[in-house]
């Protein structure tokens, strides 16, 4: 299904107009961030109490979403922030897949986290050790790659398709594509439903660590020739997971990540965008300690949005703070 002028969150109420906001005067803003008690939800919900107490008064109410569907609802001006993956806002951009219309509005606003790296988990078993494995063997594993419209189905897809295992032809080699949220995943590996679960996430993390206490997994190996393809058509770069990160990972795996970025529509005027950006920098470490996927983030990489252009006022923002030039 792609998005466009329909929304995952259909039931979102369109807001009022946006009104010139100077940095003194209280804000309106609504951000569309994950699911209620994820890291969006905390970082998201962290960043609105940073700018209620630089600007007293503010209106700031917080809206569950999903990645792509976030990036819609900015570019409507449904929102005026959202949290998404940098990648699928290029995506928007750019208008492919999973869009169904270019959005060259959507602006960068701030830096959450650089360190989300693609990690896929493989049960013991398995008919395959490594990706590259499933076409030489024409394995019919059995994957879950995330909701349709996340990143992490989206840097699935592309790892698998780059190994020369498009989700298609494993289909056509008798295995099974589950795209179900990640801890469906985890049930379906528990009950051996499934060989391998994938996901986007920091490192070492909690989220994996507790999912998968008692099961027998390691990490899906895969060559750096695949990291490089992945990242020539995803816009990701590598990152390196240190060998032991997790109890079931003795070596350093290379892989790739895609940057969690704040991100805004141009048609929101500079000074409240201004008056944001002013809000996380001064109040930074305590927008830092909302989550621990931010614990690593230095203030000094909010301005990169990974490759989403900064929205004027932002920009304005962070070279008055000294953080760009």
């Amino acid at each position: 299904m792609t998005l466009g002028r329909r929304t995952l969150l259909g039931t979102a109420a369109a807001l009022p107009a946006f009104g010139q906001a100077r940095a003194q005067e209280a804000l309106r803003l609504t951000l569309a961030g994950g699911s209620v008690g994820g890291a969006w939800s905390a970082i998201g919900n962290a960043i609105g109490e940073a700018i209620r107490r630089e600007h007293p008064g503010t209106a700031f109410s917080y809206e569950p979403g999903r990645d792509a569907a976030n990036v819609t609802l900015v570019s409507q001006g449904r929102v005026q922030l959202g949290i998404a993956h940098a990648q699928i806002a290029l995506r928007a951009i750019k208008g492919e897949a999973p869009f169904d219309r270019a959005m060259p509005d959507i602006r960068g606003v701030s830096l959450i986290d650089s360190e989300a790296a693609w990690q896929p988990l493989v049960r013991a078993g398995a008919p395959v050790s490594t990706l590259e494995e499933i076409a030489q063997k024409r394995a019919p594993v059995r994957v879950t790659a995330n909701l349709r419209g996340t990143m992490m189905a989206l840097a699935t897809e592309e790892a698998f398709a780059a190994a020369g295992a498009p989700f298609a032809q494993i289909e056509r080699w008798g295995g099974r594509v589950h795209y179900v949220a990640w801890n469906d995943a985890l049930e379906m590996l528990k009950n051996n439903q499934v060989d391998i679960i994938t996901n986007v996430v920091d490192f070492p993390s909690r989220q994996v660590l507790n999912a998968v206490r008692g099961l027998d997994v390691t990490f899906l190996g895969f060559g750096p020739d695949l990291v490089g393809k992945v990242n020539a058509r995803l816009g990701s770069t590598p990152i390196t997971i240190p060998a032991n990160a997790y109890p079931f990972q003795p070596e350093a795996v290379n892989t790739f990540r895609a940057h969690v970025v704040l991100l805004t529509s141009a048609a929101v005027p500079a000074d409240t965008v201004e008056a944001v950006v002013n809000a996380i920098v001064k109040h930074f470490e305590s927008v830092k300690r909302a989550h621990a996927t931010m614990a690593r983030l230095q203030a000094r990489a909010l301005p990169d949005t990974g490759g989403v252009a900064l929205h004027d006022g932002a920009a304005r923002a962070y070279r008055a703070a000294g953080l760009m030039s």
